[in-house]
């Protein structure tokens, strides 16, 4: 089954802890610190692989989670890291922050990778707090928290062409006649409600993908129907083709339907529309020699080549696959690259205060932010080392002087996190 959306969690794993010990050796006296740091969590990968078609795989699963680090040991052996968890994804597929919206990336070539979650790193041991004065440190640090956040997943077919038009004009009879595509085919509306690839076959060696796209109606743009899901698959093709019913066999004005149509496209990304673009005037068999409404199209959209064909007997479409094929050797690769409105912007990133002081309402002055939270999460407070150095780090930088400011009184309760302290000025 064909999913083109998914949304899920991923969780990078923390870091191990660095270890407090020290040289016990025999021969060894007063044997320094020995303690090892921890290893480094593992990353959540994905990876673009050209062999998968559909994000399936993500419906059924939506949380992943790698590996933490392993802890330090003693005589400085250090935590083994985690291997980085790798999840590949199909070619095409773009990458969002689910809660910013923000692109992190688009995976257009096979093998392409982005880490959406970083592991994090592992503590130091109490190796790495030595100094003049003290010589036995007893003190290490907790591993970081590895990164976790929601990101979904929007797949954007890679074609060369992509069939265009409302419903039940016959794309998906065209694409199986010229391909050995097998799409749901009949007499109503939306029979296609997932898109169909198919690879048409000119001469030896020499061919191109094409994609039936659902049916677009009026306010697709907006969302109507599945517009949104089905329009963004018309973004990575090189060459449109606009299928009309000829024969008016629903009624439907054939030059009115290819305006709404159009219309549709140059509302979702008028990009679209500076992309190459013919016009299969479909069902010639169920018309006249004569048809008035293959006349009226030649004659009000003459910037068009227009190609009679009928899909389901086959008449027209060996000179449209060819002409095609002409076309597309005039288009570079590079023509199928995002679209404008899906193009990286790389924007600024205002400096953030490293911590934030609020007052609650029982008096308490409440210290809290990003900075705070990466120190607290390091620190071993069942050792009373760690605690004063956690203090000093505070203190370093610059959380003292703010409670001063803020009118913080000896005695007055200080909250970090789920830990108390009594304000000493």
């Amino acid at each position: 089954m064909f999913y083109d959306y998914a949304k899920v969690n991923v969780k990078a794993g923390d870091g191990g802890n660095g270890i407090v010990a020290f040289r016990r050796e025999k021969y060894v006296p007063m044997g320094g610190p020995a303690g090892g740091d921890g290893g480094n969590g593992g990353s959540i990968i994905l990876k673009a692989d050209e062999g998968l078609r559909t994000l399936i795989d993500f419906r059924y699963h939506t949380h992943y989670k790698a590996e933490r680090g392993a802890h330090g040991q003693g005589s400085n052996q250090h935590g083994r890291s985690a291997d980085d968890k790798i999840l590949l994804v199909p070619v095409g597929t773009v990458v969002r922050d689910a809660e910013s919206e923000q692109i992190l990336a688009d995976l257009t070539t096979a093998g392409q990778t982005v880490t959406v979650a970083k592991g994090g790193k592992g503590g130091r041991g109490n190796t790495h707090f030595v100094s003049a004065t003290h010589r036995a440190p007893t003190l290490a640090e907790n591993g970081d928290k590895g990164e976790e956040r929601w990101i979904t997943l929007e797949l954007k077919l890679l074609a060369d062409v992509g069939l265009v038009g409302f419903p039940n004009v016959g794309k998906s009879t065209l694409i199986a006649h010229v391909s050995a595509a097998k799409p749901k085919i009949a007499d109503y509306h939306f029979t296609t409600i997932t898109p169909n690839l198919g690879v048409v076959k000119i001469d030896e060696g020499k061919s191109f993908v094409m994609a039936d796209i659902p049916g677009l109606i009026e306010g697709a743009a907006e969302g109507a129907g599945l517009g949104h899901r089905f329009l963004r698959h018309t973004e990575r093709t090189r060459v449109l083709v606009h299928v009309l019913d000829i024969s008016g066999s629903e009624g439907r004005d054939p030059l009115a339907d290819f305006h709404t149509v159009n219309n549709e496209l140059a509302k979702y990304n008028h990009f679209l529309l500076e992309r190459p673009m013919i016009i299969a005037a479909n069902k010639v068999d169920l018309t006249l020699k004569e048809n008035e409404n293959l006349k009226r199209l030649k004659e009000s959209l003459p910037e068009y080549e227009i190609f009679p064909i009928s899909a389901a007997t086959g008449e027209g479409l060996r000179p449209l696959i060819y002409r095609l094929n002409e076309i597309l050797d005039t288009i570079p690769l590079e023509a199928a690259a995002p679209a404008e409105d899906t193009a990286l912007k790389v924007t600024k990133v205002e400096e953030k205060p490293k911590f934030y002081l609020k007052r609650d309402d029982d008096g308490a002055f409440v210290v809290y932010g990003p900075e705070i939270d990466r120190h607290w999460n390091r620190t071993q407070f069942d050792n009373d080392d760690a605690v004063t150095r956690f203090l000093q780090i505070m203190e370093a930088m610059g959380v003292v002087s703010e409670l001063r400011k803020a009118g913080a009184k000896d005695g007055n309760t200080v909250r970090i996190n789920e830990i108390e302290f009594d304000f000493v000025d």
